[in-house]
């Protein structure tokens, strides 16, 4: 998988013949890490993620998203610069070097946003949502869907040019199912795959027959821009407060009291 890697004296790790420095951590969950690095011979940054893999199975999923990066050259989806496996004793780790977006994740914003009693400009949603939009497309358009699609997952560059990133849950756009043991299996995939909050209603009680396809994805960019309208994804609060989810995404999306948004952060007076 990849070019060697080595962790070297003062804080450097080496990745497919280059030097980087190793900075701080980025983000930490409960199957990687990522760390902001710099490449000692172009003195860029990256984020390198560290996946952790326990068994066999672990190191096929890593293998898998790093084949989905290996799909697309495009604005909207993160790119692939580097990959390898090192191995931790009896464990295995995949590192996967990308590109470091410096704006950070679309979910940081709206809190940031929300934290200063504003919300987004609709023309900014747009714009992020035109390019969410974008990267979507190319994903479909190989036959994939995202699975995934959140906040969290979406990161926004200076310019606001929305970028794709997280493609581990990445598998094709449509999934045909024929029993229940399909049904069953697909559903407890998504249950481990899929965020819960954004996760789309036909995963929840998937059916012995039938089909999953890219709408799934569709769902989750409606949650998405839900969020960037009012602050939180339509299900954070249901969620938060361990009411089901899986009911509440049977019932129509219920829009915040009045439909009453707060100032925007770059508009006077506020639109």
């Amino acid at each position: 998988m990849g070019q060697a890697l080595c962790v070297c004296s003062r804080g450097t790790v080496s990745v497919g013949g280059a030097r980087y420095l190793l900075l701080h951590r980025l983000a930490e969950g409960g199957f990687s890490y990522v760390d902001l690095v710099e490449g000692l011979r172009d003195g860029r940054f990256y984020a390198l993620k560290r996946i952790l893999c326990h068994d066999k199975e672990d190191r096929r999923a890593a293998l898998r998203e790093v084949e989905m990066h290996g799909l697309f050259e495009h604005p909207n989806i993160l790119r692939l610069e580097a990959h390898c496996l090192v191995e931790k004793g009896a464990k295995h780790e995949a590192w996967l070097l990308l590109p470091y977006v410096q704006g950070g994740t679309l979910w940081s914003e709206v809190e940031a946003l929300r934290g200063r009693g504003a919300s987004m400009p609709e023309r900014r949603i747009l714009r992020i949502l035109r390019g969410i939009c974008r990267g979507l497309q190319a994903i479909h358009g190989k036959g994939y869907a995202h699975r995934d699609l959140k906040p969290t997952n979406v990161l926004l560059d200076e310019d606001d040019r929305a970028v794709l990133m997280d493609l581990g849950s990445m598998n094709q756009a449509r999934i045909e199912v024929n029993s229940s043991r399909e049904a069953m299996a697909v559903q407890d995939w998504a249950a481990q795959r899929c965020t819960i909050s954004y996760r789309a209603p036909e995963l929840f009680a998937v059916q012995s027959q039938c089909v999953i396809d890219e709408r799934t994805d569709i769902w989750s960019l409606g949650c998405v821009l839900y969020c960037m309208m009012f602050g939180e994804g339509p299900f954070d609060a249901v969620f938060q407060k361990g009411d089901s989810v899986a009911l509440a995404v049977q019932n129509p999306v219920a829009v915040p009291p009045d439909c009453i948004r707060l100032p925007c952060a770059a508009c006077s007076p506020p639109c």
